[in-house]
């Protein structure tokens, strides 16, 4: 009998979101033991900074550039250059990993945020047999409390929580499915933890408490930088958060984590738990430098929007008992489109290397063994909401190179040293460093991917 397979995706969680991963301030007890009970990965990392190109890189396996969405689904900015072009939506001559399970015999359910382009590229044209909250929207612009204005999720009772309406459409159906001998793949990808911040008044009060007894509402967790590099906001400043301590983003988390442990009790009482794989990961980086700067990434630097490690490395728990070590912690390096193959590779299904081509399998290390995917890359040619700018990067072992198409300059860092990219290295590696730009370079060539071009337009003032 194949695994069911269940890909818990989250929306703008840092890596450091979580009480594994050493949050002080946020309560994640049931993701917590996911963790002990499954192995948690140190360095994996999302395919961007910014969420449509990753969950592009999920459904195709391959990286951003390749596939050609490299911006948020509506994104448009410019500053020093002009904004490079992507694809709107996720083309339906990509096989997606839905499409491929089901054609391997898997029941295919949605659940959450879609945001691959408008309705003729939504989830059921895209290999799901069911669609709930997936749409072209890519945040609940109307809230989180009904009315949600979702068109493919009915609006439950007032008062109703968007995060808790996921959940119940989750357990309903792993719960329909039990005795059934067709395997499923279940995507569930809330909402949460993007803006607007908004969580039930009982969690606020909890955090709000919690904050005070901690001495955190009597420090200014907010630090006021640059102006913005892009246009559209050249009269405000990036202002970072420097220590977690926002009790409506951590009664958000609270919410999703009640959620994950509703998940893994249905699969319990109906005795599909042992025959479930479960993966827990986010799609870029947590909200650190603008829109309210919610949480803070540290030790990481930066956060979504930018091509530190604060905005592309992610929480990642893998968990299947009996068949993932429990209580591993995995330095283990390895990125979006790697997941395509790697659930193929589980499920017992037929590689399909001509789509997942920038995809390499590691299964190896979900089962404890020894993996190495080799160098991995980012391609993001725009300015970020939240202060990046345009630019590519890659990791080649402890190493990364970030190259920044404003000026052509480049940073190099050990991050197994300096995990916080505060020591460049650029000039101190100068060999190491062209060697990994011409390698960069080259990746750039193959994939296809756009340059920016510089700004007639731009006259120095912003």
């Amino acid at each position: 009998m194949r695994p069911n397979i269940i890909l818990i995706l989250i929306d703008d969680m840092g890596w450091r979101d979580l009480s594994c991963y050493g949050s002080s301030f946020y309560e994640t007890p049931h993701i917590d033991a996911l963790a002990r009970e499954g192995t948690l990965f140190t360095d994996a990392y999302a395919a961007c900074p910014v969420c449509s190109p990753t969950r592009a890189s999920l459904m195709s396996g391959k990286y951003p550039a390749t596939v050609g969405v490299t911006d948020w689904i509506g994104a448009h900015t410019q500053g020093k250059l002009i904004d490079a072009p992507y694809i709107d939506h996720l083309p339906l001559s990509e096989v997606s990993l839905a499409q491929a399970l089901r054609e391997g015999g898997y029941e295919t359910w949605h659940v959450g945020k879609w945001h691959l382009g408008a309705e003729d590229f939504w989830p059921d044209r895209h290999g799901f047999d069911v669609n709930l909250g997936g749409c072209h929207m890519g945040h609940p612009a109307y809230g989180y409390f009904v009315p949600y204005h979702i068109p493919t999720l009915p609006d439950g009772a007032p008062g109703e929580y968007l995060t808790d309406r996921l959940t119940q459409e989750a357990v309903a159906l792993i719960r329909g499915h039990a005795g059934k001998e067709q395997p499923f793949f279940l995507n569930l990808w809330h909402y949460t933890v993007h803006t607007p911040c908004q969580a039930k008044e009982e969690d606020i009060a909890y955090f709000t408490r919690k904050a005070q007894r901690l001495g955190l509402d009597r420090i200014d967790p907010m630090v006021e930088g640059e102006h913005f590099p892009c246009q559209h906001k050249k009269d405000q400043h990036v202002t970072r958060r420097v220590i977690q301590s926002d009790p409506v983003y951590a009664a958000m988390i609270r919410a999703l984590d009640d959620g994950v442990g509703a998940v893994m009790e249905a699969l319990r009482e109906t005795g599909q738990d042992e025959n479930t794989l479960v993966l827990f990961t986010s799609d870029n980086g947590g909200l650190a430098t603008a829109e309210g700067s919610p949480t803070c990434n540290a030790p990481l630097s930066e956060g979504k929007g930018w091509m530190y490690e604060g905005g592309v490395r992610e929480p990642l728990i893998a968990w299947a008992p009996g068949k993932i070590p429990a209580g591993r912690i995995s330095p283990q390096i390895l990125t979006s489109p790697d997941f395509y193959p790697t659930l193929l590779e589980w499920a017992g299904l037929p590689l399909r290397p001509g789509q997942h081509k920038d995809g390499v399998s590691f299964l190896p290390a979900l089962l404890g063994q020894d993996f190495d995917r080799g160098d991995v890359f980012w391609h993001y040619p725009h300015y970020g909401n939240q202060g990046g700018t345009p630019g590519s990067a890659m990791r080649c072992g402890d190493y990364k190179l970030l190259e920044f198409f404003e000026d052509g300059h480049r940073e190099l860092y050990n991050l197994r040293e300096d995990p916080s990219e505060s020591q460049n290295l650029a000039e101190a590696l100068p060999d190491l460093t062209e060697a990994m730009a011409v390698r960069l370079a080259a990746w750039r060539e193959k994939a296809g991917a756009k340059i920016p071009a510089y700004n007639p337009e731009y006259y120095g003032d912003y």
